[in-house]
């Protein structure tokens, strides 16, 4: 292992020099090696970014409970229906009260996000992203110190949570404009797919870590995500090369290999069948019927294979980072953010609500809702695997959205009318959930953040990743900061059936923002149908 630069991160200058010292004949594929060591490291990074978001929404189940069923301790008054509730959420508007963390977290991230999208561009990703690993795991160690000291005032959880959603928006646009310089313009839906399970499965064990001391002191079910977090901040500041000529490596963009991707004024090929023989019709550079400016110069942009596949149009070797107006030009940002507004609303009403809501609408303690919760991210872990490969497979990722967002309706329809008739179908409707609720929240905030971040208006790299990845998910969050708090007032005034009418309604919104998107990715399918089977003109 040779070539790593001085802006190696430390862990792999000292491997380097272990190996060199006792495998001086080892030789391996270093592109594969750091790509896998990528795709390791920011996905535990992210998972520990939903390891300590998922705390609040189980142990809301003891801030502010039913306690006609528990038995009062000594000396209080048995008819003080709120004496096991934690102030200040012991009164009767504490769903409202709750909802109001969840904004204070989700509004200042979605404010947030467009500003660090920006300054992910501009400053080295493993700082950016350790850094705000270090933050975020103290903010989360803060809101379980207050209830080991004792704190009962709602601004300081306030004011936790709003600081928290701040130093969390370094984790997104971090992750993936760092994935996006790894792996170029590949295929990234089924890759994305795999990758974006970190989502669920820092949901489970977020979950399952928080249930597991929620009842006995629920400050524990922050500290031990908190510390989880700081341990993989100090691998990512050791080990992360945030880009390929931090560790002497170049990834060059790939051509793309859809026909549809050809050149608007390159003329679709016709063959001839002369005889038994076919010839293809299309102009040659080299013959008259060359279009003009196919000359020399041409020739000479394919001299050798160093040469990059996609020029940018400065002729340079790196442009500075796009502006914000650049970003919201590119063909799809406008309606992908906007529908990732609604599906990212009903994602996270889900994240914060449903234990809460399980413990309410059955038998089962607060315990058993939160690890009963988990089913709604299993499932999420199989719909951003399957959106992604049916992306991959169909080249349509905004037809694939649509097919979920429809399918999603009736099966939260479904749920909030049968799930808690029995366990068993309150797990199976829990997982068909998850699956379509998360499969295309997953997809846009990936695969195709990551496509747009290199569309071909961009010369076709990385330049614009951590914006374009920023502005749709700072749009989404602004869906997910609006659901939570919503679906609290609602839960408090109404009924939970309300709640999840607005859920229906607001996947059918998100279907709605895409059918520009369907159509055109529709006549795009037909197009390439059209060019494999091109026109034959037969001649005696």
């Amino acid at each position: 292992m040779t070539g790593v630069s001085r802006d190696a991160p430390i862990g792999i200058q000292c491997l380097q020099r272990l190996s060199g010292w006792l495998c001086p004949r080892l030789h391996i594929n270093r592109l594969r090696w750091y790509q896998a060591t990528v795709l390791v490291l920011t996905y535990f990074t992210y998972m520990t970014y939903h390891l300590t978001r998922k705390p609040i929404s189980v142990v809301k189940s003891v801030l502010h409970q039913n306690c006609s069923g528990l038995q009062p301790p000594p000396g209080v008054d048995p008819a003080d229906d709120q004496w096991c509730n934690w102030a200040p959420f012991n009164t009767s508007d504490a769903n409202t009260l709750l909802g109001a963390l969840d904004s204070a977290f989700l509004f200042s991230y979605a404010g947030a996000m467009f500003v660090s999208g920006m300054v992910a561009e501009r400053v080295d990703l493993r700082y950016f992203l350790s850094l705000g690993m270090l933050v975020s795991a103290i903010f989360c160690y803060l809101f379980g110190l207050g209830h080991t000291l004792g704190i009962h005032s709602i601004s300081f959880y306030l004011l936790v949570q709003a600081g928290a959603g701040i130093a969390q928006t370094t984790g997104w646009p971090g992750t993936v404009a760092t994935v996006g310089k790894w792996f170029g313009n590949s295929k990234k839906g089924l890759i994305f797919g795999l990758w974006n399970s970190h989502t669920s499965l820092g949901n489970i064990l977020g979950t399952v870590l928080a249930a597991e001391f929620v009842e006995r002191d629920w400050a524990l079910s922050f500290v031990y995500p908190a510390l989880g977090m700081g341990v993989v901040g100090a691998f990512v500041w050791l080990f992360l090369p945030s880009e390929p000529r931090h560790v002497g490596l170049a990834v060059a963009p790939r051509p793309e290999s859809r026909p549809s991707r050809r050149l608007e004024d390159e003329e679709e090929p016709t063959q001839v069948i002369v005889g038994d023989q076919a010839a293809s019709l299309r102009p040659n550079r080299h013959s008259a019927n060359a279009p003009p400016g196919g000359g020399a110069g041409e020739e000479e942009a394919e001299a050798h294979e160093g040469t990059a596949l996609l020029r940018r149009a400065g002729g340079g070797e790196r442009g500075g980072a796009v502006s914000l107006s650049r970003a919201l030009a590119i063909p799809g940002v406008v309606e992908f953010s906007l529908s990732l507004f609604f599906a990212k609303l009903v994602s996270y009403t889900f994240l914060y609500w449903l234990p809460l809501y399980i413990n309410t609408s059955t038998s089962l303690t607060p315990k058993q809702s939160g690890e009963l919760s988990t089913a709604f991210d299993v499932g999420g872990v199989a719909g951003a695997a399957l959106a992604g490969l049916l992306a991959d497979c169909a080249g349509c990722p905004a037809l694939v959205c649509a097919a979920f967002y429809a399918l999603s309706a009736p099966t939260l329809l479904a749920y909030q009318a049968w799930g808690a008739s029995s366990y068993a179908l309150n797990v199976a409707l829990l997982v068909a959930s998850g699956l379509l609720v998360n499969g295309p929240y997953a997809l846009i905030t990936t695969a195709v953040s990551a496509d747009l971040g290199t569309h071909s208006s961009l010369a076709g790299d990385s330049l614009a990743l951590a914006t374009v990845t920023a502005i749709i998910d700072g749009t989404g969050s602004v869906g997910a900061a609006i659901g939570p708090m919503v679906a609290g007032v609602v839960s408090s005034c109404g009924s939970w059936s309300h709640v999840f009418y607005m859920l229906i309604a607001c996947d059918f919104l998100a279907l709605c923002l895409l059918l520009r998107v369907v159509r055109s990715e529709l006549r795009k399918l037909r197009h390439e149908r059209r060019l494999a089977s091109p026109r034959l003109v037969r001649t005696e």
